[in-house]
């Protein structure tokens, strides 16, 4: 009965939009001042549901998003009321940071086909975060960047925020009639717990998002798309081994409403984010890091696929690219090619995979097709190649989508592979000539308000390669299957929410042995002060080089908003591995701790500390490593800001090997857009015992973004 009349009292409340969104009745500037006539005019729409940490319940603030467009530009803005301002949290931030301060934005699917959408934040001071999301590929993407324009304020009730969205920096629908897009305005109050607020009713017994977005027609943005961006850049790097000054120039051109053609000629890819350190003694798998340069990440979710098919770090040192992507009714594609400088190779195995380079050319080729169809499935098609000197891999890959019920969804994925391997590869790596290969993948998945359970199967051959993407482990059978249960609490309650969860799975070598298995129970504890406790056990066996071992693992992962300004977070790992070295099975102990905190509104650190020791059944230590990275920034506004990192490695050997390694990075930016940036800054590297210089860089980067 409470739920149900608090339920009346939302509906009650309610501002009804109007029947469609209106055209901007004049000029606006984007001042966090919402005084033109334009505001005045636009459509209201309330943010007036919780969906966490309550079920479709009131709101318990007060949010109104006013909405607009012109033949150019989105307009949102947000007036979001706080019975305390003061507890407002809203510091400067890196672009697309800030997610732990209050915010406010919205989510935009022009196509409104409930498969994809754009996401918009903002926090009060006009902090930018930007994302795209898929239904269909289930991922939300935050290293897509857009170039918009946003701007916050706080006042004595709260917070104004305002954004104007370009709509060339979209995809949307061609023609000249109304469109009907999908919008859902959001909010998140971080408070004890963040309460996260729509203002659309989430039915949580649906296993999608995008299909819940309210329709908001109104639209009609024939001209818009058609618009050219040039961005050219200078970059400069002055070191201990070579002097060097580029210049490049990226375009990107909107030929229509939905398709985007980029291209770009000597391009800096050269990374300005030192990639963070990681513990890599005692692995098999080669590691990797996330991709960060603009031209590969724009129009990345066009190649998504289950498998890890396309991983654009791949590409190296690339002289120039050209890539089209585009959506066009129930139809998307994309095509992506790239000339590489050096020839990047994963060689991948059973049980361990290792990396190499050749200082060879090589063409890289990436081609996506999917069509959607009855609203509930996607069948589509990639084709991806690779070519050097005596070197060739191509992949061909189908895949399909298709959603049984609004809680039950079900993915299947098949792709061959063809290999002409260069001599280097054969005679240093033991690599065959020649290898044909083939890879599956079938997953099924249920979600619902309490209940969530998947199953999956995985299968790759031994001669199967995929040189544009990420595949560690071939010549493997996987099974896979886990369920989770969820318990509601409440504000008034000892815990928000309770997860417990199980799941099995299995490896089989190719031909039949086993590879490994194992399960996994967790249960997970939500609870006040934004408390996360995670409890992990996991019993398995592995096989290693022809002995099997039993090994029983355990894990505690916590974190907690300390106060307003601090938070906290501990990783601890500990049980038996194998020492893949010595062939051994090993006691381990690994130990994270990590502390974010800000000091006022322009200052923030982040402490970073990974310990691990292995030792022998018996008590003989093997190892031990530990690395602590430091970040701190000073923001003197929203736009311009100067950073210093440290990492340091230190690992112990026995007996009496010792390795140590120190980067050390101060960056200065000042950013007017994603595309528009001033950098400038000092690196350098340090090595053994002694912690003796062996190399250092001074570099700049000036880009600027025109729009015509």
């Amino acid at each position: 009965m409470k739920q149900l009349c608090a339920v009346l009292a939302v509906l009650c409340s309610l501002e009804v939009p109007a029947a469609e969104v209106r055209r901007a009745t004049g000029p606006i500037r984007v001042d966090a001042v919402l005084d033109e006539e334009a505001w005045a005019q636009a459509t209201p729409i309330a943010v007036a549901w919780e969906w966490f940490p309550g079920d479709n319940s009131a709101a318990p603030v007060e949010t109104r998003a006013l909405v607009t467009w012109n033949d150019d530009t989105l307009f949102v803005a947000l007036e979001a009321k706080d019975p305390q301002p003061g507890r407002i949290r809203a510091r400067y931030a890196e672009r697309d940071g800030g997610e732990d301060d209050d915010n406010a934005g919205f989510y935009i699917d022009p196509f409104n086909d409930d498969r994809r959408a754009y996401q918009f934040r903002i926090n009060p001071l006009g902090v930018q975060r930007d994302a795209i999301i898929s239904d269909v590929e289930d991922f939300e993407d935050f290293s897509w960047d857009a170039i918009w324009t946003s701007a916050g304020r706080i006042t004595t009730e709260g917070y104004v925020i305002e954004a104007a969205i370009p709509l060339q920096q979209l995809r949307v629908p061609s023609g000249s009639s109304p469109q009907t897009w999908g919008f859902m305005a959001v909010r998140e109050w971080p408070r004890d717990v963040t309460h996260r607020l729509r203002s659309v009713v989430t039915d949580q017994n649906r296993d999608c998002l995008i299909c819940q977005f309210a329709d908001l027609p109104g639209f009609a943005v024939a001209s818009a798309g058609r618009n050219l961006e040039l961005t050219p850049s200078l970059t400069g790097s002055f070191g201990d081994d070579d002097d060097k000054i580029d210049t490049g120039l990226s375009a990107r051109w909107a030929m229509t409403t939905g398709t985007t053609l980029q291209a770009t000629v000597n391009p800096d890819f050269s990374h300005i984010e030192a990639d963070a350190a990681a513990l890599d003694v005692n692995t098999r798998f080669a590691l990797s890091f996330p991709e960060r340069r603009p031209f590969f990440l724009e129009g990345s979710d066009f190649f998504e696929t289950q498998m890890p098919l396309v991983f654009t770090r791949t590409v190296a040192d690339p002289v120039a690219g050209v890539k089209l992507t585009g959506k066009s009714g129930a139809h998307s594609y994309g095509a992506l090619l790239a000339q590489d400088e050096v020839t990047n190779f994963l060689i991948p195995g059973d049980q361990s995979s290792r990396r190499t380079q050749l200082g060879r050319k090589a063409t890289s080729g990436i081609f996506r097709y999917r069509h959607s169809h009855g609203g509930t499935s996607a069948l589509g098609g990639l084709f991806a190649m690779r070519r050097g000197e005596d070197y060739e891999n191509s992949v061909l890959s189908v895949d399909g989508f298709h959603r049984l019920t609004d809680r039950d969804s079900v993915r299947v994925q098949v792709a061959g592979s063809r290999t002409s391997y260069p001599q280097e590869i054969v005679s240093g790596f033991g690599q065959p000539a020649k290898l044909e290969g083939h890879s599956l993948i079938g997953s099924y998945r249920h979600a619902d308000r309490d209940w969530s359970w998947t199953a999956l199967y995985l299968e790759r051959s031994p001669e199967f390669r995929v040189d544009t993407g990420l595949f560690n482990q071939v010549g493997i059978r996987v099974f896979d299957g886990g369920i989770e249960r969820r318990i509601r609490g409440g504000e008034k309650r000892w815990f928000r929410n309770l997860y417990l969860g199980a799941g099995v799975d299995g490896t089989r070598e190719y031909d039949g042995a086993w590879n490994e298995w194992g399960a996994d129970l967790s249960v997970t504890y939500q609870g006040p002060r934004q408390t996360t406790v995670g409890i992990n056990v996991a019993p398995n066996q592995e096989h290693f080089l022809g002995r099997n071992y039993h090994n029983f693992r355990q894990s505690i992962e916590a974190s907690i908003q300390a106060s307003r300004d601090v938070s906290l977070g501990l990783f601890v790992n500990w049980g038996e591995q194998i020492d893949f070295t010595n062939e051994r099975q090993a006691d381990f102990v690994t130990v994270s701790p990590s502390a974010d905190f800000n000091i006022g509104r322009r200052i923030r650190g982040e402490l970073a500390y990974d310990w691990q020791r292995f030792e022998t059944k018996t008590g003989d230590w093997i190892f031990t490593v530990q690395i602590p990275q430091v970040r701190l920034l000073y923001h003197f506004s929203d736009r311009a800001f100067i950073r210093s990192i440290l990492q340091y490695r230190s690992l112990d050997l026995a007996p009496n090997v010792q390795e140590r390694d120190l980067l050390t990075q101060l960056l200065f930016s000042y950013r007017v857009n994603a595309q528009t940036v001033f950098l400038a800054g000092y690196s350098d590297t340090h090595e053994g015992t002694d912690l003796r210089r062996t190399f250092r860089t001074v570099f700049v980067k000036l880009s600027y973004a025109w729009l015509l």
